[in-house]
């Protein structure tokens, strides 16, 4: 999101929801817009983390490699 002095920009879109799901949010005072930013957050964060260990799995694995067979660098310097 961009934000400016009066907050991050907003663009309307239409969603189909279910309508069990609208109608409890609704009884409990539930912002659709919000709830739905915000586990569209929560997914876009999720999906990025996901691709991007998928992305290094390899490089990852190396490391992972390199540690098993010298251990750590500075192991020595560690209290616990």
């Amino acid at each position: 999101m961009i934000a400016t002095t009066r907050g991050p920009l907003r663009r309307a879109t239409t969603v189909s929801l279910d309508q069990e799901l609208v109608d409890a949010a609704r009884e409990l005072d539930i912002s659709l817009s919000r709830a739905c930013e915000q586990g569209l957050a929560r997914e876009i964060k999720a999906t990025r983390e996901a691709r991007w260990r998928e992305e290094n799995a390899e490089a990852i694995s190396q490391y992972d490699a390199h540690i098993a067979k010298h251990g750590l660098l500075l192991a020595r310097y560690r209290r616990f």
